[in-house]
């Protein structure tokens, strides 16, 4: 748990809780300086606080870490007390783990079991249980469960007792190992892989060993297959090897396909997922080869992603014909997604049939995204999104925030202890009737809790009603940095919202921080430049700090591609070096450039902020906009200064 007080949402004028819940913080306080007191004579007023719980179990959970392997009979006995008290509440769900933990390494089987859910506790745990009953020689129907949970294309060092009791009991088979192994080779682990493979004999094992290598050093096994057509390879470890090769050296594997099926005797039939492995990577280079490889795969061979990287192949090569195709081969129900119909109404329009692409136009213009606003674009009409409010009950609204676990969630997110009140927050969530759910997000949003507004919105797929969907928090920050940087204060709201969803304490796995979510050696060096205080990783909490700097960062790279939103806008996401190698050799149609970002996430990061920032302009007067500006021609990047 994270004991630091939160700047969320602000309290009510008159705060009830105030002084308990310091109470509280500064007993959590405690916990990280001293030993834990289980009996600690706390005031009244902090027993009676609603979140009291939560500081019985980190106690609890101090006093078992403390105590180690060593943990007496009556400390046992008080989790196990909490643990039936609170089963059914999230407070007792990380104790309850916890404990389980430190039964099993202490071996304590007979408890262990007692509380343990094996459908709940994860990986780690279930392996645990079945050491339990294995020491406890409950072993009816376990053979089975181990040689399940055996099928796995990963270590799992807390399986090992199992498993090796699984092997004396002979259900361990080669057949499985085997199966395990290949698991993990299809999985992309050859190191793991190996390790598993050792247990087989040598002729079981040794096809399985080529595979792996082909996957660690695709290039030179490649060569060795080419050179010895006679050499046996099974055709998965083969596709496997290529595939690799594909993706880390598209240059030698071109030059290496038709050596290699001429080699092996391949026939179209036969060559034609190598010809797939290899059309994709190209795609996503844009490489002019890749439409000639994807002519080579079987129609049986394509699934509707790479039908998509075909399509997207020949937008970029101004086929228009083959677009029509492609997207004609996809599913019915990818086909009928706003994508595609307004690329087959851009195909449409190429091939003289204008009619036909107005209607595909026309159809799309209310699906609120980003081809919705192209497709206006298309038509030379302005943008008014489709706003569905949610409608507000006052009552009902008043009835939720008065449940028990909607008031611990608000007050665990006023403690800074956000995941607890997230778990909160679900499990009051799910309890509630249909049309309670839809109120929550008026609650959460009205707690300024923006991030959870939207997550709910999403699971009760509520995505129209613009006014309760796109806030404007820190307004005065956004406000000042647009001014400093010339930037409009809608993309600035636009990609606050699309990175952190208004949580200025956001931290990613990458390490990029706060409400623009920069990365504190970007933002150190973005400083610099801009002659602003140099930040610290903490300091990039600071909303006014990190709008600051994510808006010049975002200035810095609209400058680098010569004005050009969009490549600016995936500069921001995927890092400049690779906006930088996506850029055309010559000028091309905006929406065939984003179309064609090789990575998925940077390519709907794109297209979802130049959607909000489109909403939260027309918020501001509820008047329609062009997007005649997004048909812009994408081109190599001249710097507009310097």
């Amino acid at each position: 748990m994270l004991f630091a007080a939160s700047a969320g949402s602000a309290s009510a004028p008159h705060d009830a809780y105030a002084v308990p819940r310091a109470e509280f913080l500064q007993a959590l306080d405690r916990l990280a300086a001293a030993p834990v007191a289980l009996d600690a004579r706390d005031s009244v007023r902090l027993r009676r606080y609603l979140l009291y719980p939560y500081l019985q179990s980190a106690r609890l959970a101090k006093a078992l870490r403390d105590a180690g392997t060593a943990v007496p009979p009556a400390l046992d006995d008080r989790v196990a007390a909490f643990v039936s008290a609170h089963d059914a509440q999230p407070v007792a769900q990380e104790l309850r783990r916890s404990w389980l933990a430190s039964l099993a390494e202490r071996r304590q089987w007979e408890r262990f079991l007692s509380i343990h859910r094996e459908a709940d506790d994860g990986a780690a745990l279930r392996c645990q249980g079945f050491t339990a009953r294995i020491e406890l020689q409950r072993t009816q129907g376990l053979a089975e469960a181990i040689a399940g949970a055996f099928l796995a294309p990963r270590s799992q060092p807390e399986c090992e007792r199992a498993f090796e009791w699984a092997r004396l009991e002979g259900v361990l088979t080669d057949a499985r190992v085997e199966q395990r192994v290949r698991l993990a080779l299809e999985t992309g682990n050859p190191s793991f892989a190996r390790q598993v493979a050792q247990s087989l004999p040598v002729a079981r094992a040794a096809p399985l060993l080529q595979w792996a290598t082909l996957i660690e050093d695709p290039r030179r096994e490649i060569e060795a297959l080419i050179a010895s057509p006679q050499r046996a390879v099974e055709p998965d470890a083969l596709l496997a090897g290529w595939t690799r090769l594909a993706r880390v050296d598209r240059t030698a594997a071109k030059a290496r396909f038709g050596l290699l099926t001429t080699a092996r005797g391949l026939d179209r039939s036969t060559a034609s997922l190598l010809a797939l492995a290899l059309a994709l990577p190209l795609s996503w280079d844009r490489d002019p080869e890749a439409l000639a490889y994807f002519a080579r795969v079987a129609p049986a061979h394509f699934d509707d992603a790479a039908r998509e990287w075909q399509t997207r192949a020949a937008l970029w090569a101004g086929d228009w014909s083959q677009v029509s195709k492609s997207i004609d081969a996809l599913s019915e129900t990818n086909r009928s997604s706003a994508r595609w119909r307004y690329w087959a109404a851009r195909a449409a329009a190429w091939n003289g049939d204008e009619s036909g692409a107005q209607g595909l136009y026309e159809s799309i213009l209310n699906e609120d995204n980003y081809y919705a606003a192209m497709a206006a674009a298309r038509l030379g009409r302005p943008v008014s999104p489709s706003e569905q409010t949610l409608p507000l009950d006052p009552a009902q609204l008043s009835d939720i925030e008065r449940q028990p676990a909607f008031s611990r969630a608000r007050e665990l997110r006023l403690t800074g202890l956000d995941s607890a009140a997230r778990a909160e927050w679900r499990a009051g969530h799910e309890a509630l009737q249909p049309s309670a759910r839809l109120q929550a997000i008026h609650l959460a949003a009205r707690w300024g809790w923006y991030d959870q507004a939207v997550a709910t919105a999403a699971g009760e797929r509520v995505f129209n009603d613009y006014a309760l969907l796109y806030p404007r928090p820190y307004e005065s920050q956004v406000l000042a940095a647009a001014q400093l940087t010339g930037l409009p204060p809608d993309v600035l709201f636009g990609v606050i919202r699309q990175e952190s969803l208004y949580r200025s304490d956001a931290v990613s796995s990458a390490d990029a921080r706060g409400l623009m979510q920069l990365l504190p050696e970007t933002a150190r060096r973005t400083a610099r430049q801009w002659k602003q205080p140099i930040p610290t990783a903490e300091t990039l909490f600071d909303p006014q700090v990190n709008v600051t700097l994510g808006a010049a960062q975002l200035r810095l790279l609209l400058e680098r591609f010569g004005g050009q939103l969009p490549v600016a806008i995936a500069g921001y996401n995927a890092g400049a070096g690779a906006a930088q190698r996506w850029l055309p050799t010559g000028p091309i149609e905006p929406d065939i450039w984003v179309e064609n970002i090789p990575y998925n996430e940077t390519r709907q990061y794109v297209q979802r902020i130049l959607w909000h920032t489109l909403v939260f302009a027309w918020l501001r007067d509820r008047e329609a906009r062009t997007t005649l500006e997004w048909l812009q021609f994408v081109s190599p990047a001249v710097p507009t200064i310097g």
